[in-house]
């Protein structure tokens, strides 16, 4: 178990306890890119979008294992700010550059906590009549649920516990950790 103590000026020491290996990440995510490559079998191009900033090392090593032909693009919503809880009111900071209809459109998601950012993201990018949307999201917090809303597909599923590492920040630091860890304060 890996144990990395911070501590900054405005938020208080904490321990991160490792909860998901890098070695199982990596595993997980090549079952899901075969899972997605059988559903997207007949693509001329798949738009991947990530939903910034947690999910960028996800999307990265995602897309990766993919051999389909891709465009990768961005979406920046935010229900967090610096805290540790969501505050159920999702912006849009940054919108995707390209056009979505008629195409084939994968949402790429962290964590679905609430499942507000989800819900919302999928609803607005609905309303731009994509040919297929599909989403997937590294981790999912079911006993958080507070939306009707579940990704299509699933790293892990884990208890309520506040994490970070691999792209998932707590006040935007360790999110270079290559694992999954659980935030305990000290």
């Amino acid at each position: 178990m890996t144990q990395v103590i911070t501590q900054t000026p405005t938020q208080p020491a904490y321990v991160i306890d490792e909860m998901i290996s890098a070695k199982s990440i990596a595993a997980r995510i090549e079952d899901l890119a075969k899972i997605i490559q059988t559903e997207f079998k007949d693509t001329n191009k798949l738009i991947v979008v990530g939903l910034l900033r947690g999910s960028f090392v996800f999307i990265a090593d995602l897309v990766r294992e993919l051999d389909l032909p891709v465009e990768v693009d961005f979406l920046e919503a935010s229900s967090y700010g610096d805290g540790m809880e969501s505050s159920r009111e999702v912006r849009i900071l940054k919108d995707l550059r390209g056009q979505i209809e008629g195409r084939d459109v994968l949402v790429v998601e962290d964590i679905v906590d609430t499942g507000h950012t989800l819900h919302q993201v999928i609803d607005m990018l609905n309303t731009r009549k994509p040919s297929k949307l599909k989403s997937i999201a590294l981790l999912d917090k079911p006993t958080r649920r507070e939306v009707d809303m579940k990704a299509d597909w699933i790293g892990f599923v884990i208890p309520d516990e506040f994490v970070v590492g691999y792209g998932i920040d707590y006040a935007q630091r360790n999110r270079n950790l290559p694992f999954i860890g659980k935030v305990r304060f000290t």
